[in-house]
């Protein structure tokens, strides 16, 4: 069973509810259709596609959740780390695919994160007016954890970048 097919079969509202019958103990059909108020052909249907996804076993006797079924997907559909060796977890935590996922809450990761920022963006002692730091780090803003105006702040805050008269530049 992959993630997505988990999904799918309990996409359903009645199949929800059908799985959670059988989760909670019932273990035929008909306690089933007692337990969740719905029609026994619905319950039917709802278990053979439960069955049929990795979710309930025994479906001809008891019917039990598939314990091992939902371990092994749970297991199976974990991303895998592709992160180089190396990559500071920070990073692996807070950027996908060169975005900011969002900013950590706490101020010594906030400066890991910054300063991965600052270095990718802005050539040492090059001065930049706002408008060229503000397109530098938009980039970086597209996944929605964070706007450019925030991360300038925050740049700023840290030192990683100074400002005077409109004009930033990186130490």
């Amino acid at each position: 069973m992959t993630a997505h097919v988990l999904a799918g079969a309990l996409a359903d509202d009645g199949r929800r509810r059908i799985f959670a019958a059988i989760v909670l103990g019932a273990t035929s059909a008909t306690e089933v259709a007692e337990r969740t108020g719905l029609p026994a052909r619905a319950v039917i249907t709802g278990i053979r596609r439960l069955t049929d996804a990795g979710l309930v076993t025994g479906a001809d006797g008891a019917l039990a959740a598939d314990e091992a079924s939902l371990r092994a997907t749970a297991r199976d559909s974990r991303p895998a780390d592709v992160a180089e060796p190396g990559v500071d977890p920070v990073l692996r935590t807070f950027l996908r695919a060169g975005a900011l996922v969002g900013l950590p809450a706490q101020r010594g990761r906030r400066r890991v994160l910054l300063a991965h920022i600052a270095e990718q963006s802005f050539e040492p002692d090059t001065r930049y007016p706002e408008r060229a730091v503000d397109d530098a780090l938009k980039p970086w803003c597209a996944a929605g954890g964070s706007d450019h105006a925030t991360l300038r702040r925050y740049l700023i805050d840290e030192q990683l970048l100074t400002r005077e008269h409109g004009i930033y530049q990186r130490l």
